[in-house]
């Protein structure tokens, strides 16, 4: 019978899978260490931001209740009481929500058509001095215009106004995008290019693993000043050709003497529009992972 030799101090030991050791050892290496400094850091993360927001609204109802009537008017203003009272009954009613889908489904749609259309076209200027004498002065021809200027237009061009103010507001998200997409093709520095194609990369294999990956900081930078904007333009479009919307929504409460209803609105375009400037913060985060952060 063959006898195993038990392993000695200067022998490797091999790990058993069922060890009790081994096992602990492991679950401690997988757990997150939680410490103090991450603890203050959670805790000021959310403290933080309740501080200004806390003082605006302490200070919103000693005017609003005092009526307060100085360089400007507070006796007219709603309280933050009566503001609370009508988003709660808001929220029991199918049609917030209707309005709430129906700029977010606007958003999303001219969004997204900026977005692909402008980096696409940014990148074509970026990249061809063709492209970028012939399109660039019309661009800047267009671009100062403001979007709500051409909404007598769309009332025209468009058969409905839900095709107007998708359109309005691509419009205006569509040149934060290609102008931050062409400055971010132009601050690559050239040693890139010259290095990938010593190396026998080609044109398209450049553009997919250099000039895109090096340009997305620039272009998500863009991406998040053209999320503003969009709501800035769909809500003002709703406003004036609209039928439903929040924008649609908030202007009907003014239009009905409801300022209650009208800081409702503006509470919920701006709760909106900071989801979907995270939601493209976070985005960028993800795509642009290989950035080195400060610790």
């Amino acid at each position: 019978m063959a006898i195993t030799a038990l392993p000695t101090d200067d022998q490797p030991r091999t790990s058993d899978p069922f060890d009790l050791r081994t096992t602990v050892a492991a679950l401690r290496a997988r757990t997150p260490k939680i410490t103090l400094g991450r603890i203050g850091g959670l805790a000021a993360s959310v403290v933080l931001p309740l501080i200004p927001i806390t003082g605006f609204i302490v200070v919103w109802h000693l005017l609003t209740t005092n009526q307060v009537v100085a360089w400007l008017r507070f006796n007219r203003m709603p309280t933050p009481g009566s503001v609370l009272d009508k988003f709660s009954a808001r929220l029991g009613t199918g049609a917030y929500y209707d309005d709430l889908f129906a700029s977010v489904q606007r958003i999303l749609l001219g969004f997204g058509l900026a977005a692909v259309i402008g980096i696409g076209l940014g990148v074509l200027i970026g990249r061809s001095r063709t492209a970028r004498k012939t399109l660039r002065p019309f661009l800047e021809i267009v671009r100062p215009i403001p979007a709500i200027a051409i909404v007598p237009l769309t009332i025209l061009l468009f058969p409905s106004s839900e095709q107007g103010i998708v359109f309005i507001t691509f419009f205006a998200a569509f040149f934060p995008v290609v102008v931050s997409t062409i400055h971010a093709m132009d601050s690559l520095p050239k040693v890139w290019d010259e290095a990938a194609r010593t190396m026998g990369a080609g044109r398209w294999t450049i553009l997919r693993s250099v000039v895109l990956p090096g340009a997305m900081p620039g272009i998500f930078s863009g991406l998040s000043v053209s999320m503003g904007v969009a709501w800035i333009c769909v809500v003002s479009a709703e406003m004036i050709s609209g039928q439903f919307g929040i924008g649609y929504y908030t202007w009907q409460a003014y239009g009905l003497l409801d300022y209650a209803g009208v800081v409702v609105g503006m509470v919920s375009i701006g709760a909106l529009g900071l989801i979907t400037a995270w939601v493209v913060e976070l985005t960028g985060r993800r795509v642009n992972h290989w950035l080195p952060r400060a610790q």
